[in-house]
């Protein structure tokens, strides 16, 4: 049976970190309902003083939802909310929509799939691109895998959250967009900290300089977002250094599975490594610079 949206379907939301806060408060303020779950409950703090409902588990979660949605850390994390004893797939009821907007696994986002046909659930694999402004702006990047007519059904809850929805094909197509995302970004993220600690070392200003090449060949939204952050010594994280690192290390995986060098990627994957041993893992991905500022001796 086809998936029907309405106002009236009750929203599941699990993972109310940097984005999923924004990302859930958007559709609250277009009037859905929400029952949400973290684990650390104070971070859903803002959404219950909006209105939102807790629930103690994720299988709470789905129990009480017709459409749940995930925005978790790393793939042990998806793992355990869709199968652990407490799970999502403990607790949700036939002909519910399953949304896993975490970036994991490709092969993970198949298993829940399958796991979701056994029960009679839809299950959609929607990564995100677009950080903290993104998120808080309604303006995310959202690619997204599983079958074209669940996807078509919720469309109208991505188009709140996002303003770039592309249908990338069967379950865990999304996924593998966003490892191409994440590959781009990676060898993205290295020019633009090698470019500011170049124009540094040249004597230039960084601001006038970020203004020239930024209405040139090399703008890019990390030329735009992140770039002035670096510059203003802000390395509040829109996107964790450790997140990164995951994604980096999922898509080498896979590149290894698929028979593919990817060079580039994986001296990027090193240097973050480097980040992470100084103790910013917790930093957002423009923290790359400090690796390399600290490489350079400066």
């Amino acid at each position: 049976m086809a998936f029907t949206l309405s106002k009236d379907k009750k929203i599941g939301w699990i993972g109310t970190g940097v984005m999923g806060v924004s990302m859930v408060g958007h559709l609250m303020d277009n009037g859905y309902q929400a029952t949400v779950y973290n684990r650390t409950k104070s971070k859903a703090q803002t959404l219950l003083d909006k209105g939102a409902s807790w629930a103690e588990t994720p299988k709470a979660v789905a129990e009480n939802a017709d459409i749940i949605f995930t925005i978790v850390g790393f793939p042990k994390d998806v793992e355990e909310v869709y199968f652990g004893e407490n799970g999502i797939l403990n607790g949700v009821k036939s002909g519910s929509m399953l949304v896993d907007m975490t970036t994991t696994k490709p092969s993970l986002a198949q298993s829940i799939y399958e796991a979701g046909v056994k029960k009679g659930v839809k299950s959609i694999d929607a990564p995100v691109s677009g950080g903290d402004v993104g998120a808080k702006n309604g303006a995310l990047s959202i690619m997204v895998g599983g079958d074209k007519e669940d996807v078509d059904a919720i469309m109208p809850l991505f188009e709140i959250m996002g303003k770039n929805i592309i249908y990338e094909g069967k379950a865990g197509s999304g996924q593998h967009t966003k490892m191409c995302n994440q590959i781009t970004i990676a060898g993205t993220m290295i020019g633009v900290c090698e470019s500011l600690l170049y124009a540094q070392k040249a004597g230039l200003d960084l601001n006038v300089m970020l203004e020239a090449i930024s209405g040139g060949a090399a703008g890019c939204w990390t030329l735009n977002n992140l770039a002035p952050r670096i510059v203003n010594r802000n390395f509040d994280p829109g996107f964790y250094v450790e997140h990164f690192i995951k994604d980096m290390g999922i898509a080498l995986e896979e590149a290894g599975k698929m028979g593919i060098a990817l060079p580039g990627l994986a001296l990027v994957h090193q240097i973050y490594k480097a980040v992470e041993a100084q103790g910013h893992g917790k930093l957002g991905t423009q923290a790359l610079s400090l690796a390399l500022e600290k490489i350079s001796g400066m």
